[in-house]
Formats: structure tokens, C-alpha cells, sequence
């Protein structure tokens, strides 16, 4: 080795050596020009064999693993363990390349979809004892048809007595708990265990006599909070169910109701509900539990006599079968007719009229000779109800509560009753309702109530028109509403609002007063502010749909008859809080709107919101423009301030409403402030001091005292006895004949003025007394 070619340090210094690559290609040229057979073919081929070479090595990284020789050797990042989205998925696959940042790892890489439903609803139609279809040709049977507002206190069983109902038309089993309170279909409902909205629901039900007929029951709520679903309610019910507790009897809200009833003319009937708390809770004995229920109906007759006009006969009294009898827990209810009838069907002689006319009040039975009289016949003797119906019961209660299988079965046989042995050996919970229904049968009498003492729509028609309708009662749309005329002109009432499932949109619920609706139709919708001379609040719009409303599902139907409930579709956009639906157009001929909704309480209590997030503002605006439409009784505005503030009944109404903008409505987060509530005082005695005010000029002086109105004024401008668009000489003559004024003060009204209280509703009137000379002297009653 040369020395001169490296450093000291083993460096190369000479001069550049050939690479092995040229030295690969100088051999190859030199192959090129050697030989004398086909040079140039064998540069060819071995130019292809080096292509073929380059082109196998490189596939050779795109090989499975399964088709990789065992002796071969492959690097671990041309090693292919999973196939591409596109060879499983096909060439029109997206493939999306992010980075590790760009999705948070909470999130879903596809986003699933989500149906908000906010309701408990059937799946599809339920199963029944009748078809559909039969159900929606009854209801264009308005003779056979029934519109009923079951009301009363909360917690006395209105819901569950519907369900006992519903027990019988629907394929429900009775013992499941989900399939009890068939008609609360809130999530507030359900978790509360209350009724927050009023529910209608269907049902066709035969009578004693085997008819049958189509009841439209509303479930209303019975907390003193939701009063206004109890009024939607009633002003487009012909009759109501009032549902009273026998061991509770009449409460305060109770009384509110009945005199609401009663002020809006509606037939009354009485359910006494949870009897059977007497014989398991209170233990009582069969006369003394005769007593409890007598005093209860003495109770809501005393409230009737109380508000009920003069001369009218209202009051309810099984004898007269207007009361009925129930247990709706245990799923049995019957009135006297009903109840003399399985006697009757048993022994014959007699028929269910008379004897049910003797199974109340104080009737002694005459075992001996068989007969009935007024007066006891020895010291021991026992009324008939006590004898027929109370000690029956009570008997059939303890033996299924204490017996053994072997015994209840003899005795219940004893009383026609026949149940298999594996249902002897039931929980007792399930065996006590399933004797008491074998025992007491289907609620036939219940239904014989309904259709006695509730006028049916074609009945009720003129009664009910001249209570609603603000126009002239001699009008072609008058005479057809009392009519009930299915071919007059259209004229529908509109007093309820109700989500869709998903919360998005509103459809209304009312009453078609006269006319046909027809689903596509197109009508005039006139909000509260609509009048002949004001025609702004008024729209045109197309039905989309016809639904008979059955709580947890929904009947299509083509058309809707004078006289039955229906729900709308397609309309909602410009109704606030009720509506009248017609197809007169106003520039054709004047039309009127009926009345709006009347409360017997105000909203008293006051919140203000905002959202959490100053950017989702619009999102609560539009949650409470829902909000509005969802609740009747409800206000939201904007104060001076700049807050937005609701307005409710009740801590625990605000509470709700505040639930449904979050959840259902708008879907934000909201801040709330501390609720306040509004107090209001009214005059208890006539002012000791005068309190005047002077014009700027000094020549005009106005003084003013106060004193409180005579009893009965003020319930006479609640209910419209008198109003302040009559003429001075009209309510001069009204409070002269009826309350002794003098003429002249009479005359003299200016205004009435209402003071919102909690309860009762405060009136207030303005009169001018004797005017001296450039002064005013005011007199302000209260």
C-alpha cells in the first residue's frame, strides 16, 4: 500500500476511484461488444430481466403475509395487517384524514341520529275491543256522543279511574305499573306522579242496556296550580265528571271547581272514588261507612247550593243516578241502577229502576215479608244500601284479603263468582281487583250516568253558543251553531295547543261548533284580538291533518262533524292562546270570535331568565313563544328593565314551565333569578281621608275615596251580568233594580277596574258623584 496516498491519520489523498456502479456498467458495455452471436439481443434480455427484477421487488412489499414465502424476509413497514376502508367498503368510500387534535375523543366519529321524542306514546295503534274505523263513524254521531271534563282535587283519582276505563276497550294488562295513568304522558307526569296537562282520550262504552256510546273524556289535572287546562277544559265540555275522595271529601280546590262549573253552566255528575279506603284504611263498619259517603255528598251539594242561580235544582243524589260509586285502584265502579241490575238478572220480580230507587237514603228492607219501608222496623235494622251493596262488599274484601285458596274458593263460588286455581294463588294486590270486577261487572252504570245527565252535543248546542259566541245571535253562523248543523258554515273552537313528539310544532285541539272540517281545507284562523272592525289578528291557513286525540296515540280521520273534539294540524303558526276556525271569509261577511279563556286565579308569582350563554338569546325567545302556546294561563314579556320574565300560577307551575324551555323547547342552559311575588290590597271600609290632585292651571281638582262594593258586584261583573259597553242608562237601570242605587250615581259609572288577587278576583268601579263647579269628585268602590 502506497503511504503517500493517506495521512497520518489513515485519510485517502489520492486521486477518485471508480464507483462499483460504473464499474458494473463498464462490464456490461463490455459484454455489449464481445461475442459474435446476438450482442445486442443479450443486452436486451438482460435489460428486461432487470425491469422484471425491479418490478418484483417492488410488488413484494404490496404481498399478504399469506402469500409472502416462509424463507422471505419482509420489513415491518411493508407489512400489511389490515385491508383498506376501499377494499371493504367499495371505491366510493370517504376516507377522511385528520389530525390527533381536530375531534375530541368524546365525541363520535359518526354522529348517530337522534329522534327526540318528549312523550310516551304507543309504538303503532293499540290493540281494542272495537275497530278504529267504527270508532271514528261514532264520532260523527253527535246523539251518541258524550263530551265530558273529568275534574277534581288532586290525588283523588281522576287519572286512575280514566284507566279503569281504558281497561276495558284497550289490550293493556291492568297490573303493570307503565300501563297505569294511561292519559299522563309528560315526563313531569310520569316523575311527579301528577297530572300537569289536560288529556283526552276516546272511548266507546256500552250501557246497561247494551248500547253504545262515544265518551270523550278529558283528564284534567287537580293541583290548584293548573287551573287553566281545568278551564281550557270546560268551555268546550257539555258536562263533567266531578271525582271526589270518600275519606277526604270535599277540599278547597273542589269548591273552586264546582263553582266554576257552575258559572259556566256545565251539567254535573259526582264519582265518590277509593271507597274501599274505608274498609282498608279506616276499618269502618258498614253503617258507619254509609254515613262517610252521605256526608260527602251532603258536602258538594252544600257548595252547589251555595253559587247555583236561584231557582234551579242541581243538586246530586245517587237515587236520581247522577252518583256513581268506584274504587279505582281496584278497577270496579257502580251506580244504584247497576248494582240493583245484578240482583234483578239473579232473582228476577222486580225490575233495576225500582230497586235502585231503594237503595239510598232512609230505606229499611223487611226480611219477613220482603218489603221496604221509611221506618225501621225493629231497633237493629240496617238501611238497604248498608244490607244490598256495603256488607256484600265489605264480606268479599275481608275473605280475599284473610282467607286461605281452598276457602275464598267456596266462598266465591258462593257469590257466582269462578276463578281458576293458579289465580287463587295470586299476590293479593292482583287477586283483590280481579274478584271485585268478577264480583261488580263492567261500569255500565257509569256509562248510564253519562248518557242521562249529560246533554249530548246536539242538546247542548244553543246553550253552549250563547255562552261563547261574541256575535249577533240571530247571525246564519249562530243559528247553525245551536243547531249543531254538520252542513251550516264552518265555525271551530280552538282551546288547546299540543306538541309534537319532537317538540317543533304546536297542533290545536277544539271543538267544531257547526260545519264539517275536512283535512286540505283551507280556513280563516282569528286569533283574541280578531273584531269586525280590527281585522289584523287573522289568517289563512290549510288543515294538514285531522287526528281524533287518544292521549298515547293518534286516530287519522278525514273529516270532523259539528260537535266532536278533534286536533289540528297545520295551524298553529298564528294562534297564541285559543282561536275560532271558519270558512266565511270576514270581507265576505262580518264574523266573530268566541269568547276567550276565563281563570279563576291570576298569575301571582314572577321569575326572570336569561340564557347562560348571551349568543343563544333567539333560541330562548323562540322557547318562550312555545312556552306561551304550550301553557294557557301563562305570560312572558319583556319588563323596562330589559329582563324577560314568566309569569305563572304557583312555584311549582313555574317549575314546569321552566323544564320544558329547557329541555323541550329550547335545549339551553337559563339563569333564573329569585321568584317575586305580586300582593294586591282591596278596600275593607270606606276611606276616613280624601286623597285629590291639581291640574298644573290650578282651576281642576280631583278627589277620590274609596269604600268596598256591595256583596254580589263584583261576581256579577266576573260573570258578565252587567258590562261597562252598555249604555249609561242600561247600567243605571241594572244596579238600580237590582242593588237599590240612586239613579243619578248609577248612571254615573265610568270604568271597571280589575285588582288581580290570588283568590278571590277583586272588581273595582269608578263613579263620578255631584259635580261642582270646574271640579271632579271621584268615588272609587272596591
Amino acid at each position: 500500500m502506497d503511504d503517500s496516498l493517506y495521512d497520518e491519520f489513515g485519510n485517502y489523498l489520492g486521486p477518485e476511484l471508480p464507483s462499483s456502479d460504473d464499474e458494473e456498467l463498464a462490464e456490461a458495455s463490455g459484454l455489449q461488444g464481445v461475442g459474435d452471436h446476438g450482442g445486442q439481443d443479450d443486452a436486451m434480455e438482460a435489460e428486461d430481466e432487470l425491469e422484471a427484477e425491479a418490478r418484483e421487488q417492488s410488488s413484494f412489499a404490496l404481498m399478504r403475509m399469506d402469500d409472502v414465502p416462509e424463507n422471505q424476509v419482509v420489513l415491518h413497514e411493508d407489512k400489511k395487517y389490515y385491508p383498506t376502508a376501499e377494499e371493504v367498503y367499495g371505491q366510493e368510500v370517504e376516507t377522511l384524514v385528520q389530525d390527533e387534535d381536530t375531534q375530541l375523543l368524546s365525541e363520535p366519529i359518526v354522529e348517530t341520529v337522534k329522534v327526540k321524542s318528549f312523550t310516551l306514546g304507543e309504538e303503532g295503534l293499540p290493540k281494542t275491543v272495537y275497530q278504529k274505523e267504527y270508532l271514528a263513524s261514532m264520532a260523527r254521531l253527535p246523539g251518541l256522543t258524550r263530551n265530558i271534563a273529568v275534574v277534581g282535587h288532586l290525588h283523588h283519582g281522576k287519572t286512575s279511574f280514566i284507566d279503569t276505563l281504558v281497561a276495558e276497550t284497550h289490550d293493556v294488562p291492568r297490573t303493570l305499573e307503565k300501563h297505569r295513568r294511561y292519559t299522563d304522558i309528560h315526563k313531569l307526569e310520569r316523575e311527579r306522579g301528577l297530572s300537569i296537562k289536560a288529556m283526552p282520550i276516546s272511548l266507546i262504552l256500552p250501557n246497561s242496556k247494551g248500547k253504545s256510546y262515544l265518551l270523550n273524556l278529558m283528564d284534567t289535572p287537580g293541583h290548584v296550580n293548573f287551573t287553566d287546562e281545568v278551564s281550557a277544559t270546560i268551555r268546550i265540555a257539555d258536562g263533567a265528571v266531578l271525582v271526589v275522595d270518600a275519606m277526604e271529601g270535599v277540599m278547597a280546590h273542589t269548591e273552586v271547581i264546582i263553582r266554576q262549573l257552575i258559572r259556566e253552566g256545565v251539567a254535573i255528575t259526582l264519582v265518590i272514588n277509593k271507597v274501599d279506603r274505608l274498609v282498608i284504611e279506616l276499618k269502618l263498619p258498614p253503617n258507619d261507612a254509609y254515613f262517610k259517603l252521605r256526608h260527602v255528598i251532603e258536602e258538594v251539594n252544600t257548595v252547589i247550593r251555595g253559587c247555583a242561580p236561584t231557582g234551579t235544582d242541581l243538586r246530586l243524589s245517587p237515587e236520581r243516578g247522577n252518583v256513581c260509586f268506584a274504587a279505582s285502584q281496584m278497577d270496579w265502579c257502580f251506580s244504584l241502577r247497576s248494582f240493583a241490575k245484578m240482583y234483578t238478572d239473579m232473582y228476577g220480580g222486580v225490575s233495576a229502576d225500582d230497586f235502585g230507587r231503594r237503595l239510598w237514603g232512609d230505606v229499611y228492607f223487611n226480611p219477613s215479608k220482603r218489603s221496604f219501608s221509611r221506618k225501621p222496623i225493629d231497633q237493629g235494622a240496617k238501611r238497604s244500601f248498608v244490607h244490598f251493596i256495603l256488607e256484600p262488599l265489605f264480606k268479599i274484601y275481608a275473605h280475599t284479603v284473610g282467607e286461605q285458596p281452598a276457602k275464598l274458593k267456596s266462598f266465591l263460588q258462593s257469590v257466582g263468582i269462578k276463578l281458576k286455581a293458579s289465580q287463587l294463588k295470586m299476590n293479593v294486590k292482583d287477586l283483590l281487583p280481579l274478584v271485585m270486577r268478577s264480583f261488580v261487572g263492567p261500569p255500565t252504570g257509569f256509562v248510564d250516568m253519562c248518557v242521562e245527565h249529560i246533554p249530548s252535543p246536539d242538546d247542548n248546542a244553543a246553550r253552549l253558543t250563547e255562552h261563547i259566541y261574541t256575535g249577533p245571535m240571530d247571525s246564519r253562523a249562530a243559528e247553525a251553531m245551536k243547531r249543531c248543523d254538520p252542513n251550516g258554515p264552518l265555525m271551530v273552537y280552538i282551546t288547546k295547543l299540543y306538541p309534537s313528539d319532537d317538540a317543533s310544532t304546536f297542533d290545536a285541539f277544539g271543538r267544531v261548533m257547526s260545519g264539517t272540517l275536512q283535512s286540505g281545507q283551507r280556513v280563516f284562523v282569528m286569533g283574541e284580538a280578531f273584531s269586525p272592525d280590527d281585522q289584523e289578528d287573522m289568517a289563512a291557513q290549510n288543515v294538514s291533518n285531522l287526528w281524533l286525540y287518544e292521549s298515547r296515540y293518534r286516530i287519522p280521520v278525514e273529516s270532523a262533524v259539528a260537535g266532536s273534539w278533534v286536533l289540528i294540524g297545520g295551524v298553529d303558526s298564528v294562534i297564541a292562546k285559543t282561536a275560532t276556525l271558519t270558512d266565511v271569509s270576514p270581507e265576505q261577511e262580518e264574523a266573530y270570535i268566541f269568547r276567550p279563556l276565563s281563570f279563576t286565579t291570576t298569575p301571582v308569582l314572577k321569575v326572570a331568565i336569561e340564557p347562560v350563554n348571551p349568543s343563544e338569546l333567539p333560541k330562548m325567545l323562540d322557547g318562550l313563544r312555545k312556552i306561551n302556546k304550550s301553557y294557557p294561563i301563562v305570560k312572558t314579556k319583556v319588563e323596562e328593565s330589559g329582563e324577560h320574565v314568566v309569569l305563572g300560577t304557583g312555584e311549582l307551575y313555574l317549575d314546569c314551565v321552566l323544564h320544558d324551555l329547557r329541555r323541550m323547547y329550547s335545549e339551553i342552559e337559563i339563569k333564573v333569578a329569585d321568584p317575586v311575588v305580586r300582593f294586591c290590597e282591596t278596600v275593607v271600609e270606606t276611606s276616613s281621608l280624601k286623597c285629590f290632585a291639581e291640574t298644573p292651571n290650578k282651576k281642576n281638582k280631583i278627589t277620590i275615596t274609596a269604600e268596598p262594593l256591595e256583596k254580589g258586584i263584583a261576581e256579577d261583573i266576573e260573570n258578565g251580568a252587567v258590562k261597562i259597553d252598555w249604555a249609561n242608562r242600561d247600567i243605571g237601570q241594572f244596579f238600580e233594580r237590582k242593588y237599590n242605587w240612586d239613579l243619578l250615581a248609577s248612571r254615573s259609572v265610568w270604568a271597571f277596574v280589575v285588582h288581580a288577587m290570588y283568590s278571590p278576583v277583586s272588581w273595582g268601579a269608578c263613579f263620578v258623584g255631584t259635580l261642582p263647579s270646574l271640579a271632579f269628585s271621584l268615588t272609587f268602590y272596591a
